[in-house]
């Protein structure tokens, strides 16, 4: 063998499953395009945002690398969600277009065990039940024991704006051509999605006094666990809210003929929850105005990033719908919107490892899954790169749980409901959110880092002192009274507390609302040796104030784990189930569930169905 694994495409998720496995002794090739431009970020150059920050935790806690790049000199930095509960709190971070990918190459190019190959992946090396290798371009047979396909939006993709139709990749990259066919060829399920992105425009043309500001945030705020520098306020750049006129809307609805979204020539499917401005117009027809954000995409150049303003119109309405917008009357375009369409798998050809089903060695994450985003895609990749090592060590897989990470819940989603548009991992998805938050992502999955080798010993022991403290700490502040009682008075007075002449442990005070750890801290002794960085006092705070309805989801968890640990037979048959409904039968074939608690997730199962499922399997002895 020429490689132990190849991995196809160097977007987000590829480099994250290229360095995994390479991190993990695998001898790696990663094939690309165009080496500058792996890792790039083709549409908004921003990280995180809703359940996204809490992936990219996730996937440094694993020892993946998206994280350490996102903290490497952001543009702007901002907590979200600080007013809600912990379940939904989470980082987001405008990056540089620039010196992220810059960054991630530098990394990628000097990692171990890994190989860099500019060059076109035309086709696949397979027989009848496995992948073994790739055929290139200039029909280069290479081979590998696992291939993991990661093409984002380059596969046969097209670029169209109005009427305009042309091959492209995105940010001006030629289209992957061929590795498309060969898949169907293999008879894997190919399907056509769709995706877009807005206009950019130059920063000296725009009038930013029409707009609100929108300012980053000063503290230790990191997607890494390991980063210990941070971007002050100081050194980080504003964003700007501004909203649709009366104007730009007439211009839309005068013009829908003219959108590609309108007028028949996109035939993929696009994304629910980013959809184009013009989508949006006709979707809330009632809605007088709509909201936009402009966002710095470099701190080396003038282009700005207009969030919220992708659409199909050919550039002349473009133009016209930039300048109705107010601060953007004389705004000039430097990079005109458009719409893509590519090829991917459909997931429920995968198995929550994301190999496929029907061919062993043949790994796919992010976009080619049925995927957006780069969080989403950097998740998958990770879990991708990880599972196809593995396999080849002669190990058992890593499978995240629903209720450990929301890259198990995206991977569940995935292969047990699939997806007919470009799939978008939010907090709603997850039963368990208040279970996988920001604060506790190391706590959740750095002991599968360790387990697999993506976490050194020095990182896992300085994880282990880390909880050890803080449940000292608390331990602490249980059975210990607050002995400044003046002092104690005053801060309880400051927050609305009437009751200041009894004494108080410092536990009973930090289950309060609006009580902090750190200003208990200064009113015990005690608690003089503990020094805690902001991301320990949060996960110290979350870990007391939410205690009880943790145990609750806890519980409910354990209870379903129940169900996941009842496996199921691969290959059977269950349109021979008798009492199974049709749509069961149906579906059930389809996803090949790995447990009854699988089973149970499938869209069209009910829980009649289950219960004749486990009786019927139990006396066929397949239980």
């Amino acid at each position: 063998m020429d490689y132990d694994v190849i991995v196809v495409g160097g977007g987000h998720a590829g480099v994250e499953a290229a360095c995994a496995a390479a991190h993990m002794g695998m001898r790696t090739l990663l094939c690309t395009l165009n080496i500058k431009m792996m890792a790039n970020m083709p549409c908004n150059p921003h990280i995180g945002g809703s359940a996204k920050g809490i992936v990219v935790r996730e996937i440094d806690a694993l020892g993946g690398m998206m994280g350490i790049a996102a903290d490497h000199r952001p543009l702007q930095i901002k907590f979200l969600n600080t007013a809600k509960g912990p379940g939904v709190q989470c980082l987001r971070a405008q990056e540089d277009k620039i010196g992220y990918p810059a960054y991630m190459q530098s990394l990628v190019l000097a990692t171990p065990n890994l190989a860099v190959k500019e060059c076109e992946v035309k086709s696949l090396l397979y027989d009848e039940r496995k992948v073994f290798g790739v055929v290139t371009g200039d029909s280069e047979r290479i081979s590998a024991k696992a291939v993991v396909i990661t093409t984002g939006t380059y596969m046969e993709s097209t670029i169209i704006s109005g009427e305009d139709v042309h091959s492209g990749g995105p940010d001006g990259e030629i289209s992957s051509r061929g590795l498309s066919k060969c898949l169907q060829e293999m008879g894997l399920d190919v399907f056509r999605l769709k995706t877009g992105t807005p206009p950019r425009l130059k920063k000296s043309t725009i009038d930013f006094s029409k707009m609100q500001v929108q300012f980053g945030q000063d503290g230790e705020l990191a997607f890494s666990f390991l980063t210990k520098e941070f971007t002050p306020l100081s050194r980080q750049l504003p964003c700007y809210l501004l909203y649709t006129s009366p104007e730009t809307l007439r211009i839309i609805r005068d013009n829908l003929d003219k959108s590609a979204v309108f007028n028949g020539l996109i035939k993929g499917v696009g994304p629910r929850y980013c959809p184009s401005i013009e989508s949006k117009v006709v979707r809330f027809a009632d809605k007088p105005r709509h909201q936009l954000f402009l966002e710095p995409e470099t701190e080396f150049g003038e282009s700005v990033y207009l969030q919220g303003f992708s659409m199909g119109f050919p550039h002349a309405i473009q133009e016209r719908l930039v300048h109705s917008l107010p601060g953007l009357e004389r705004a000039e375009i430097l990079k005109w919107s458009y719409q893509i369409e590519y090829d991917a798998i459909r997931p429920l050809q995968f198995k929550p490892t994301l190999e496929t089903k029907k061919y062993e060695g043949l790994y796919g994450a992010g976009q080619i899954c049925g995927t957006s985003g780069y969080e989403e895609a950097a998740g998958l990749g990770l879990l991708a790169g990880i599972n196809a090592s593995l396999k080849i060590q002669g190990k058992e897989p890593l499978i995240l749980r629903r209720d450990e990470s929301y890259i198990g819940v995206m991977i569940d989603d995935l292969v047990t409901k699939g997806t007919d548009e470009p799939y978008r991992l939010m907090s709603s998805r997850a039963e368990y959110r208040l279970l996988l938050r920001h604060d506790n992502a190391d706590l959740r999955l750095t002991p599968h880092g360790r387990r697999i080798g993506l976490i050194g010993e020095g990182r896992y022991q300085a994880f282990l002192s880390k909880y050890e403290k803080i449940d000292e700490a608390i331990r602490v502040m249980g059975k210990t009274n607050v002995q400044d009682k003046k002092g104690c008075a005053k801060y309880l007075l400051d927050h609305g507390f009437t009751d200041t002449a009894c004494g108080h442990k410092g536990l009973e005070l930090l289950r309060r609302p609006g009580l902090a750890y750190r200003d208990i801290s200064r009113l015990m002794p005690e608690l003089k040796g503990f020094s805690f960085d902001d991301g320990e006092a949060l996960a110290l705070e979350t870990k007391v104030k939410y205690e009880g309805y943790i145990a609750k989801e806890l519980k409910d968890a354990a209870n379903s784990q129940k169900l996941e640990k009842i496996k199921l037979p691969g290959g059977v048959d269950y349109g021979k189930i008798d009492g199974l409904a049709l749509e069961a039968r149906q579906k059930l074939n389809a996803v090949q569930p790995v447990t009854i608690g699988q089973a149970s997730r499938i869209s069209g199962v009910n829980p009649a169905d289950i219960s004749i499922l486990i009786l019927s399997l139990k006396k066929k002895g397949l239980l």
